[in-house]
């Protein structure tokens, strides 16, 4: 997989706090990507990306809101949200990726 194609995929951490929570316990991440992502282009980019091992990759869509505005009603756009689990004593610190 190509630098470009990696940078496609994974478009960022999605930072919550069941997210934070899962990384501390579980040593699994969650991450933004792209609609079209699969799940192996996800494991290829993170190890790639990251240099670490990829145990196993769940991925779902997030449905946008519907929200109120002064225009009238307006939606939020859909986006594809992946939980990857590394594998045992693998680590990913944001603050340190290139």
């Amino acid at each position: 997989m190509n630098q470009e194609r990696v940078f496609q995929v994974l478009q960022g951490p999605h930072i919550s706090e069941k997210a934070t929570l899962l990384a501390e316990t579980q040593g699994q991440y969650v991450f933004k990507v792209s609609k079209d992502a699969t799940k192996l282009e996800i494991k290829k980019a993170v190890e790639q990306l990251f240099e670490v091992k990829v145990k196993s990759v769940a991925t779902l869509n997030v449905k946008g809101k519907t929200k109120r505005t002064a225009r009238g009603m307006g939606k939020r756009a859909d986006w594809k949200k992946a939980y990857v689990r590394l594998e045992q004593g693998q680590d990913i610190d944001f603050a340190d990726a290139e």
